[in-house]
Order: structure tokens, then C-alpha cells, then sequence
């Protein structure tokens, strides 16, 4: 079972302010462990609010608000890596992607570099990578997109690989099968799904090859204490078949 493991924004993260060493090093330690016996597929952190763009589509319009501002409508029906030049390229891509869905909302949002938080200097241009979000509704949390919108994406994200932007790209299955855990102080309440939103902006995320949503219950313990024992993390399946496809 693949897996997204999604922790949600801090106060610190908001403000711009790098992780602690110690946290910096005990993550790195918990994903080389997890890559090396070959559950870890990838992940990444996000910078705050006021490095994200968020795009709101209705009636044929698209509507930008760049950040800082608060989470709204933040439930994830799926997400896409992009390397980029510059943010108004990422823009771009994202109007074109949202205009396939119809009314809705995407969310674009940095992703933190090594030279983000302090591990590393900047190298000279460095890579600009976006996390694409797209943002769930009624049809991906119900039936899923029609035929004409996936033909549509995939014919787009085709287009992105040929010109070296798409990274990754993951759909996820429905909240319905997902569950949500709220740490505080390492103490864990279990929320199964579906839900309705979460107004929490993401703060990163992992993938993850697992057996069972139990061994990722586990798992997350162990990620929830290194991120400091408050917070709330979603897990979400990621659909292979539509991955594949």
C-alpha cells in the first residue's frame, strides 16, 4: 500500500524561521532508514504561506492570491511536483491544469531546498521546485474525474514531462479511506474519514511503501515525535491505477 503522510503548517514554519539542527538531523536519520529498507519514495518540506499562490477557478475565470493569508479549503485530491524557472511558469501550468477541472481551487507551494534550512549555501541559480496541489471536491471525493478531464490531464502532464517540469505526479484515493491522527504532546486520537476540509495548510510530506494503514499508524509516532509531539498528520492512499495510468 502506497501511502501520503501529510503533517500540517507550524507557527514557526509560517514565519520563516529554519528547523533546529537536532530536528533537521532526526528527520534525515528517519528517511535514510526508510529509503535504505525501501519504503520511502519521496518527500518533501514546504515553506510558508507567503512563498504559496493560490488559484480559485469559477465560471471560466481564474482568480491569483498570493500569500501570506490563512488555510481554507485545504483536502488533497492530488499533487504534482514541478521544476520551474520561475513562479509565474508554475502559474501558468497550474491555468491550464485548473481550466480542465472547472470550478476549483489549486494551491502552488515552494518547496524547501537543503539551502532553505541552513544545511547547505545556495548553489548559483538554483532550481525553483513547486508542489502542485490540487484541491479536492465532490467529484474527486465521489465518482473521480470524468474521462474527458483525465484524458485531458494526462494529455497536460504528458506536455510537462516533454518539457522537463513534472517531476512526480500523485492522485489520491478518497478521504473516505484516509484517516486523520492529532498528536498532542506524542498522545494520538484517530479520525477516520471522510472529511470534509482540513483549514490547515500543508507543511510537508511523505511517501511511503507500506503494508497497512496499521504499520503506518505505528510509523507515524515515531514522525509525529520528531516533528514535535503536536500536530496533526493525514493519511491518504494514493491510487496506483490511476498513477499508472
Amino acid at each position: 500500500m502506497r501511502l501520503m503522510m501529510m503533517h500540517k503548517n507550524d507557527p514557526h514554519t509560517e514565519a520563516g524561521e529554519p528547523p533546529p539542527l537536532e530536528l533537521v538531523q532526526r528527520m534525515g536519520a528517519f528517511i535514510g532508514e526508510h529509503a535504505q529498507s525501501g519504503r520511502f519514495v519521496d518527500g518533501a518540506g514546504l515553506a510558508g504561506s507567503k512563498t504559496r499562490t493560490r488559484l480559485t477557478f469559477k465560471n471560466g475565470q481564474c482568480t491569483k492570491k498570493q500569500g501570506p493569508y490563512h488555510g481554507e479549503h485545504e483536502l488533497p485530491a492530488a499533487t504534482l511536483l514541478l521544476k520551474v524557472k520561475t513562479r509565474d511558469e508554475a502559474i501558468g501550468w497550474a491555468e491550464r491544469y485548473g481550466k480542465i477541472l472547472g470550478d476549483g481551487e489549486i494551491e502552488l507551494g515552494k518547496v524547501n531546498e537543503p539551502w532553505d534550512i541552513g544545511v547547505m549555501p545556495a548553489p548559483e541559480n538554483p532550481p525553483l521546485q513547486i508542489l502542485l496541489i490540487e484541491k479536492a471536491d465532490k467529484d474527486s471525493e465521489g465518482s473521480g474525474r470524468s474521462p474527458q478531464q483525465k484524458a485531458a490531464l494526462s494529455r497536460l502532464k504528458t506536455e510537462m514531462t516533454k518539457a522537463g517540469v513534472l517531476v512526480s505526479s500523485l492522485r489520491l484515493k478518497p478521504s473516505s479511506q484516509g484517516k486523520r491522527l492529532v498528536f498532542t504532546n506524542n498522545d494520538l486520537r484517530v479520525i477516520d474519514g471522510p472529511f470534509l476540509e482540513s483549514k490547515e495548510l500543508i507543511g510537508g510530506f511523505a511517501v511511503m511503501d507500506l503494508t497497512d494503514m496499521d504499520e503506518a499508524i505505528a510509523l507515524n509516532r515515531n514522525y509525529a515525535e520528531i516533528l514535535g509531539g503536536t500536530l496533526e498528520i493525514d493519511l491518504r492512499i494514493v491510487d496506483r491505477d490511476e498513477e499508472s495510468a
